[in-house]
């Protein structure tokens, strides 16, 4: 029954196949097989007791880069992956469906063990191996990526809280008789019920810091990466909160120069500093250094079209995360969908 089913999936999906279908040419772009080395080093929980079996490592990466991909929830993955043929084709099953708790489990798992880098170092193998290695220079930035800022601890309402009930002090302070106890005891019940309940901490709930660009001010993270001048391909990234400087985190490769904009100006690179240089109060640039500033910015501008196409085409401008581990896996998955998607683009263009 399986098989006939199989069948009738797959038969279905050749119509969607001959409309064309995103999902079918980037499957083999990458060599899924490979990610298999970190089943081992994320799923422990193999014993001699047995238990339910872990669904294949090979299927939820690719279902972390369908999420990334579309810009979905954990809950509408699972509803897109039920309802929608092309996604079971992608991920090379018609019947092992991860639920939506199984997908924030894997990745918990991979914050946990620490391995979701080398989930970023095997892409990036990959890229070299196909011949995109990063030979002529590199292009820093990065970019502002929102979150919840949840609720505002206050103490004074907490002071508030500690001080005593009006209300039932009042009915304890009035005399009552010896049958009425029970009648007292339900209204102290029902006063104590209605009282807002105690808040044990006083700072936000989100890691996320406040930051602000020009006259509007974000909350959350921030999201650096490197490209490759040839290539455009994010080679690394790093995520930290929105109110670090740019300039404090470096990318750079040894050897390599390192283009950026006025933020990086004076700050020390593993590379060469091509960075845009910045004017200082009393003390203009010159000539020369407003010619190489615009030769700079000519080349570094390249950068904007990855979060372009990283915000627009797959929303990764915000996350619905409270940590910066977890934004940071969001924010590499992001990376990865936008290589994918570079390496498909690159597959177009004639070699010169």
């Amino acid at each position: 029954m399986r098989t006939l089913i199989d069948f009738a999936m797959r038969e279905e999906y050749s119509r969607v196949k001959a409309l064309g279908d995103d999902l079918s040419d980037i499957n083999s772009l990458i060599n899924w097989d490979r990610f298999r080395f970190l089943e081992p080093l994320i799923y422990k929980n193999k014993t001699s007791r047995g238990g339910r079996p872990n669904i294949d490592i090979v299927i939820m990466v690719k279902a972390l880069v369908l999420q990334s991909w579309f810009g979905l929830s954990d809950p509408e993955l699972e509803r897109q992956v039920t309802d929608r043929i092309s996604f079971r084709i992608f991920l090379g099953t018609t019947e092992v469906i991860p639920d939506f708790s199984t997908v924030w489990l894997f990745r918990e798992r991979l914050i946990e063990c620490g391995r979701y880098e080398d989930l970023w170092k095997e892409v990036q193998n990959q890229l070299d191996e196909k011949g995109f290695a990063v030979k002529k220079g590199t292009i820093q930035d990065a970019t502002f990526i929102t979150s919840d800022p949840g609720q505002k601890r206050n103490k004074k309402d907490q002071k508030d809280q500690d001080k005593k009930d009006p209300n039932l002090e009042a009915i304890k302070a009035r005399p009552t008789p010896d049958f009425d106890k029970d009648l007292l005891n339900i209204s102290n019940n029902i006063v104590s019920s209605n009282a807002k309940p105690k808040r044990l901490d006083d700072g936000p709930i989100n890691e996320g810091t406040w930051a602000k660009k020009g006259s509007k001010s974000f909350f959350g993270y921030k999201g650096h990466i490197l490209i490759d001048t040839e290539y455009h391909l994010i080679r690394k990234i790093e995520t930290t909160t929105a109110s670090l400087h740019d300039s404090q985190v470096d990318l750079g490769i040894n050897g390599l120069p390192r283009y950026a904009d006025k933020g990086y100006s004076g700050a020390k690179t593993q590379g060469y500093d091509a960075a845009m240089k910045k004017a200082a109060r009393g003390h203009k640039l010159g000539i020369k250094d407003i010619l190489r500033n615009k030769r700079i910015s000519r080349k570094r501008s390249q950068i904007e079209r990855c979060f372009a196409v990283m915000k627009r085409a797959h929303n990764a401008g915000h996350v619905s995360v409270t940590t910066i581990a977890r934004a940071g896996i969001k924010f590499m998955m992001n990376s990865i969908v936008y290589n994918i998607e570079q390496l498909k683009y690159l597959g177009r263009v004639p070699s010169t």
